[in-house]
């Protein structure tokens, strides 16, 4: 117990250095910089060359996406999520140790050209987000922490980050084993990683882009934006449109749905009128014993 509570503690002082440090003296795998960065051109190609010229630049809840950005990325790790997986990192170390397994790699790709391993680190995260983001729509326990990016009523770029903060936690616990698995190094998931930031920034960006025949390969504003659709037909009751960076996965197993243009489609979900608008009710709304979990039929 005093390992893991020592744990803890280093966790939370060396991410606040680590916070502090990215801050302050910023190299070439700067997350903090990188992420105002993206987030930035993002918002600038949707200024410069809108979809929908009549919403504004500062659309409904933009703010509140901005903060959910450094929420979500450094303030919640900031506040226990650090320490927590730190531990549960250990603990599962601890479990592989009663079977004398020192670690889970089964799969080394160093020797790899890095073209390679970032492809393949890119393919098998993407397609674990895919099966984890079905289920948030699936099960309705998921759901409740799901709403809340699905209260988006104005797609923007920061829209990619309004989130609950168990989401980080559901997706990183499902992510870690495959992964671990493979021995990537922390260059190559940075690099991975970002990249996948700014695909997600430019699927909720307010952009009239689909990337023609790659839209097949890769999500797109023109596609996503199905996603968000409020009114569901009645053969997709949970939905459509589940991937995160890649496309291709809905069209492989049958979930792609592009009807037609949904420039000014209704975004939101059945109901989303009685859903909280500030923070703090955002985040405590799936835990509330008052909250009744409505019925996919309702979804």
């Amino acid at each position: 117990m005093e390992k893991y509570l020592k744990i803890i503690a280093d966790s939370f002082t060396g991410y606040f250095n680590y916070l502090v440090q990215e801050i302050t003296n910023p190299s070439w795998t700067n997350y903090f910089y990188w992420l105002i960065g993206l987030s930035i051109l993002a918002w600038a190609l949707e200024i410069i060359i809108p979809w929908r010229k009549d919403q504004n630049i500062f659309r409904k809840g933009f703010w509140l996406d901005t903060f959910y950005i450094f929420f979500n990325f450094f303030i919640f790790s900031l506040v226990g999520y650090n320490a927590l997986s730190n531990v549960g990192v250990e603990l599962f170390n601890d479990f592989l140790g009663l079977f004398g397994i020192e670690n889970i790699i089964a799969f080394h790709v160093q020797n790899f050209a890095v073209w390679a391993q970032l492809l393949l680190m890119f393919i098998i995260a993407d397609f674990i987000q895919w099966n984890v983001h079905r289920q948030l729509h699936r099960q309705p326990w998921l759901w409740e922490f799901h709403k809340l990016h699905h209260s988006v009523k104005e797609m923007g770029f920061a829209a990619q980050f309004r989130f609950h903060f168990m989401e980080t936690i559901i997706y990183k616990t499902l992510q870690y084993i495959p992964l671990a698995m493979i021995g990537f190094g922390i260059q190559e998931f940075f690099v991975v990683h970002m990249f996948s930031v700014f695909i997600g920034h430019l699927n909720h960006a307010n952009l009239a882009w689909n990337y023609g025949i790659f839209g097949y390969i890769f999500n797109n504003p023109k596609m996503h934006i199905w996603h968000h659709s409020r009114d569901l037909p009645q053969d997709r009751p949970y939905g459509m449109n589940y991937g995160l960076s890649l496309s291709i996965w809905d069209y492989l197993f049958g979930t792609a749905y592009i009807p037609q243009n949904g420039k000014n489609i209704k975004l939101g979900f059945e109901g989303d009128e009685d859903f909280p608008e500030d923070f703090r009710s955002q985040v405590t709304f799936p835990f509330r014993k008052n909250n009744n979990h409505q019925e996919k039929s309702d979804h």
